[in-house]
């Protein structure tokens, strides 16, 4: 349950949020401005998770930078790291920060591809930006979704995020038990290396 329903939220932030994003990049004006956006967005996903881990920590640990704020207005720190019901929110933030610049390339370059008439003649009969957007952006970008989703879909069972979710999460989590950790903590740690090798099998079946 938990595989599945972390890599369906994963699966939405890595295509929709970049495919907005990737629609706003394209439009604005600036293209100097727009290129250091870009490359301010995209050094996240150089990244290790580990770095991610150590930046998200000095923000959400009970000592951190938003607890500060918090206790500084007057409220009750907020348990982040150690909340079931954070868990998702969490790993959902903190890979669409990592990874949201990095997801726009795809689209930005299947933008590109979209002739540029059809945005001028569509103008020229009245069509507003968001009607553009709809009629002429979205079809014309929607081969690239439907890869993307292909591909996304095919990881199903492997999309939850392994590295990320040892980091943040803990055996003792029930949220974060996933496939991948779950053969860590009940396969591998036991030893019980058939176990491991079947479910990773199992893993590769449903995925093709």
């Amino acid at each position: 349950y938990n595989t599945i329903i972390i890599s369906l939220l994963r699966m939405f932030f890595s295509i929709v949020p970049p495919m907005l994003l990737a629609i706003l990049l394209f439009d604005m004006g600036f293209a100097r401005f727009r290129r250091g956006i870009q490359t301010i967005l995209y050094i996240p996903h150089f990244f290790s998770w580990i770095v991610i881990y150590g930046i998200a920590y000095a923000f959400i640990n009970p000592e951190g930078l938003i607890n500060n704020i918090i206790t500084a207005t007057g409220g009750r720190p907020i348990k982040i790291l150690t909340s079931e019901s954070k868990f998702y929110p969490l790993l959902i933030v903190t890979d669409l920060w990592k990874e949201l610049g990095w997801g726009t390339i795809l689209y930005m370059a299947a933008l590109t591809a979209i002739d540029p008439n059809l945005h001028e003649a569509a103008a020229i009969d009245g069509a507003g930006p968001l009607k553009r957007i709809r009629y002429i952006t979205i079809p014309g970008i929607t081969p690239t979704i439907v890869f993307v989703t292909v591909m996304a879909v095919g990881n199903i069972l492997r999309g939850a995020g392994f590295e990320q979710i040892m980091l943040f999460g803990s055996e003792s989590m029930r949220n974060a038990q996933v496939i991948d950790t779950w053969v860590v903590w009940k396969g591998l740690n036991a030893l019980n290396y058939g176990l491991g090798s079947a479910v990773s099998f199992f893993q590769s079946a449903i995925g093709m």
